[in-house]
């Protein structure tokens, strides 16, 4: 760049002012991904923690009722209704649940909203997608209610359940209850498609957030828990602690 001389303006030239747009815009693309992974960092936080909460009410839960919420209640029992909803009567201590509390508070995780907005744009009920869900089926394929080895419950009769004895769990520390509904139901169950689907691996980066039935959370891959086939992998759905392998869909 030249000296300029007494009483000339000085300006930039086109080479430099270009350089000075690509420096700014590369400054700006590093300043937004580090936006970013902060955000998704709070919100894979957020989540936890939310699991975290649900973790101590279970734990209430098993103190107070000797067992688990099972899919169902007979609206005549202490806690009817559906798991979350015997979950937050009797685990979180909250005696009259507001309307649609399910999308609410800890039963929302901030990533969700991610397809709560693809619902929208497909014309689809928004207040229906769930963040958790309930491992209710263990191994088999969700809706299978032939002799589960998860959290559903004994089958009664009117399609009702009772819940599964505490002591039924035989390894309550490598047992998955609830995790991120990476399908947007009320159950977590094991579907292979969900490891390398659309909306899945946006929620946490790859991964999900689970709280297990002793009340820690983990998050795992999706891969290690829709496709791995492994002992270590399918154990963990199932309450007796046993893969049943023989038992996966086809």
């Amino acid at each position: 760049m030249k000296i300029p001389r007494p009483g000339v303006q000085s300006a930039f030239t086109l080479v430099e002012l270009l350089v000075v747009i690509a420096i700014i815009g590369i400054l700006a693309a590093l300043l937004l991904s580090a936006v970013s992974q902060a955000k998704q960092k709070a919100q894979r936080i957020q989540c936890v923690g939310n699991l975290h909460q649900l973790g101590i009410g279970l734990q209430m839960f098993l103190s107070n009722n000797k067992g688990y919420p099972s899919a169902f209640q007979n609206t005549n029992e202490d806690y009817p209704g559906f798991w979350a909803l015997q979950l937050e009567r009797g685990g979180l201590g909250i005696a009259n649940p507001e309307r649609n509390f399910y999308f609410k508070g800890i039963w929302l995780c901030p990533t969700a909203q991610a397809q709560i907005q693809a619902a929208q744009e497909s014309h689809l009920p928004a207040n229906g997608i769930d963040s958790y869900g309930y491992n209710a089926f263990g191994v088999l394929p969700i809706g299978n209610l032939t002799n589960t080895p998860g959290l559903l419950g004994h089958r009664l009769p009117n399609h009702w359940f009772a819940g599964i004895a505490e002591s039924e769990v035989v390894a309550p520390s490598e047992m998955m209850a609830i995790g991120d509904s990476l399908n947007g139901g009320i159950y977590f169950g094991r579907s292979p498609h969900l490891a390398n689907s659309i909306t899945a691996p946006s929620r946490h980066q790859g991964r999900a957030n689970v709280v297990f039935c002793d009340g820690h959370v983990e998050s795992p891959t999706l891969q290690f828990l829709f496709a791995d086939t492994s002992d270590a992998a399918l154990s963990r759905w199932n309450r007796d602690h046993q893969p049943h392998r023989e038992r996966l869909a086809p």
